[in-house]
């Protein structure tokens, strides 16, 4: 490793200094990673600039707040400060919503309608409509920052976006919606000290927590997907691995919803529940 990377990633903290060093090299530098050794010297000016962007990471600002994107499945996004970063973790339950409207498809029905509740950056909505296009795809955002994101990213996709309420989107789809997709807010209040500070500090308060036991909008989630999906329609919604049992049995005593399960992330660790309207 040269000396410049070297020393960059022995100041940043974690087994993924190395890398996040080679990506703001890069970004500095304005290329791509992997042309990063085919790239020229760098100038007194990029390696100021990539000395800048070192200190500020070190200093707990997150990795895609420098660079200005995140990357998700098979996407890319333009993120910052008043968005939502997309985590991993999030991929396998989009990977699930895949399988449902490929077995759909299948079965004969060819245009899915799916309804994304809390799109925060449009990461699910953009992944859905990139790898199964052709499905009728709707999303919504409350925070205006976060819906400023998410409409620069979901640009000339078709998909239908609106600001609103998880509580109240989406009148004109009730009971016509196959697929309701959720990453909502499931952090409790009462877990704020325990959250790193890089996440607490950045990430928006909106899209992190919801009320004392962090199922609030999992609650309002459940009423809201009982009222949009058809006989048959599925829901999916992340949550926090220490509520397994808890989101599941947010659906279990809704009422309107069975066959309620609950999926572990590619970690192993439980991350997201789904159901099927009655």
């Amino acid at each position: 490793m040269p000396p410049l990377l070297r020393d960059a990633a022995a100041r940043l903290p974690g087994e993924s200094g190395a890398a996040e060093a080679r990506t703001l090299l890069a970004y500095a530098l304005g290329v791509e990673v992997n042309r990063l050794l085919l790239a020229a010297d760098p100038t007194p000016e990029q390696v100021r600039r990539f000395g800048e962007l070192i200190e500020r990471r070190a200093a707990g600002i997150p990795l895609q707040h420098l660079t200005g994107e995140a990357y998700f499945r098979t996407v890319r996004l333009e993120v910052g400060p008043g968005v939502f970063v997309p985590r991993p973790e999030t991929e396998v339950m989009t990977g699930w919503a895949l399988e449902r409207i490929s077995e759909w498809r299948a079965a004969g029905t060819e245009r899915p309608v799916v309804v994304e509740l809390c799109t925060g950056s449009g990461a699910i909505a953009l992944a859905l409509h990139t790898e199964a296009p052709g499905c009728e795809l709707h999303a919504v955002e409350l925070s205006e920052q976060a819906y400023a994101y998410a409409a620069r990213n979901l640009a000339g996709t078709g998909i239908d976006l609106r600001q609103g309420d998880l509580a109240t989107a989406f009148d004109d789809l009730a009971g016509a919606v196959d697929l309701v997709v959720c990453n909502p807010p499931y952090i409790p209040l009462t877990a704020w000290e325990g959250v790193p500070a890089e996440v607490r500090d950045h990430d928006p308060e909106l899209a992190l927590f919801s009320g004392s036991d962090g199922l609030d909008a999992m609650r309002v989630l459940a009423v809201r997907a009982a009222l949009l999906l058809r006989p048959g329609g599925l829901v999916c919604a992340e949550h926090a691995e220490v509520q397994q049992h808890s989101a599941p049995q947010v659906f279990v005593e809704h009422g309107d919803f069975e066959q309620v399960r609950d999926h572990r992330d590619l970690t192993g660790r439980p991350r997201f529940v789904t159901a099927r309207r009655r």
